[in-house]
């Protein structure tokens, strides 16, 4: 059986001998070669980062996000093609809207990534078109109010017609990441572009599944991951971009928000000390190790 894609990938609805689908492959590559960006669950809320190459110097800093809001309640940012990924933060607004008409409340985290994520597999079937050359990471925080619980396996009906049990909660922070094959994942933390692996190295780092980090926190280990993440581009300038979003609780409310400047720049502050330590402890190892000789 042949691995590569001659005349299998001449269309996006063939399968070659071996099962793979290389267009969505293809698509896969186009991701590989953006922008890193990395999503932190932290216990009172969600964090988002990306890191914007400056590839001009005639742009506009601050301007061109790459962090979009979905709903009061949501973000979303994208790695890969930017205009996929424009077209799908326009996609998943629709869905936000279409749940808010329908069910009168913001969409579950959840049910947004399914959305998004069946949206995306829907262009995996057809020659007709081509898959998104874009993974997307969904941020957003569930609504913790008591929900109702009707037809319970148990004891039955306790009022009204499918009865309800009280101090039922769900709801809190929810991360999802949606890939060009429309395959979605829930995350405590997630990366993905050009600096994914090492990024995802120091996201397995904070033990987020503990659920002890805080979103402040959370913030400032965002900056530095990014800055780590950056460092096979160093020659390159970039632009760091975040949002958070928080409990009702919380600093923005329950509401999706870029994150403040004085924040953000305290975060990059952050960052550069964290690499400069570890400059300065790989120059005392290596100065060890030539005294030893």
């Amino acid at each position: 059986m042949t691995s590569i894609g001659t005349g299998y990938d001449l269309t996006n609805s063939t399968f070659s001998p071996d099962g793979r689908n290389f267009q969505v492959e293809y698509a896969s590559k186009a991701v590989e070669n953006g922008s890193t960006a990395i999503g932190i669950r932290c216990k009172d809320g969600v964090v988002l980062a990306v890191e914007k190459i400056v590839t001009s110097k005639l742009l506009k800093p601050g301007a061109n996000k790459r962090i979009a809001s979905i709903d009061r309640n949501f973000g979303m940012i994208s790695s890969g093609l930017i205009p996929d990924g424009r077209h799908l933060v326009s996609r998943a607004r629709d869905e936000a809207a279409s749940w808010r008409t329908n069910y009168k409340c913001p969409i579950p985290s959840s049910s947004l990534a399914f959305r998004v994520g069946s949206y995306v597999q829907a262009y995996t079937l057809y020659s007709s078109v081509r898959p998104f050359g874009v993974t997307t990471i969904l941020a957003g925080w569930d609504s913790e109010a008591e929900s109702r619980v009707d037809g319970q396996v148990g004891s039955g009906p306790k009022a009204g017609s499918g009865g309800e049990t009280k101090s039922i909660k769900a709801g809190g922070p929810g991360l999802y990441m949606v890939e060009p094959s429309g395959l979605y994942w829930g995350y405590y933390g997630a990366a993905t572009g050009k600096g994914r692996q090492t990024a995802k190295a120091e996201l397995e780092k904070l033990d987020l599944s503990s659920g002890t980090l805080s979103l402040e926190q959370g913030v400032k280990e965002a900056a530095r991951v990014i800055y780590v993440a950056h460092e096979d581009s160093k020659d390159k300038e970039f632009e760091l971009e975040m949002s958070w979003v928080s409990s009702v609780d919380g600093p923005t409310k329950g509401r999706h928000e870029e994150v403040p400047k004085d924040v953000l720049e305290e975060a990059e502050k952050f960052a550069k000390r964290a690499m400069e330590g570890e400059d300065d402890e790989d120059t005392a190892t290596g100065g060890g190790e030539n005294m030893e000789e």
